[in-house]
Parts: structure tokens; sequence; C-alpha cells
């Protein structure tokens, strides 16, 4: 299960963490700049799924901290 479309190339902001996955339509792509390939592995995607949670709420705290000190 490959999919290749190099006219729509992804955009970084979609990646996560810099890394060469992105999540669109609820599944994990890994991206290459020659194509995308459908991640089906429900383990690597569970994997994936709390990496990416743990990183909104890394983002989130860090968020609430600089608004705390922003106030101070």
């Amino acid at each position: 299960m490959s999919s290749k479309n190099p006219t729509s190339p992804v955009p970084r902001s979609e990646r996560l963490a810099g890394s060469p996955v992105v999540r669109r339509g609820g599944q994990w792509w890994l991206v290459t700049g020659s194509g995308a390939i459908l991640s089906t592995d429900p383990v690597f995607t569970g994997e994936l799924d709390r990496f990416a949670a743990a990183m909104a709420a890394a983002d989130q705290a860090v968020a609430e901290l600089r608004a705390a000190r922003s106030e101070r």
C-alpha cells in the first residue's frame, strides 16, 4: 500500500516533530522526497499516537509557562 503524490508536498508544519511522518485523515504516513507510504502497523502507529499526544502536552505546558512568565 504505497501512494506517490509529488504534486502535493507535505508542509513541514504537518510533520511530527520534524520527523518523516505525518498524520493525514487519521492515518500515519511515512514521507520522503519521492513519495509517501501508509503506515499500517498498529503497534507503530500506536506509538506515533502516544508520541504526538506527548508532544502536544509538552507544547501546551510550554505555552502555559510562557504565558505565566509574561504576566509577571
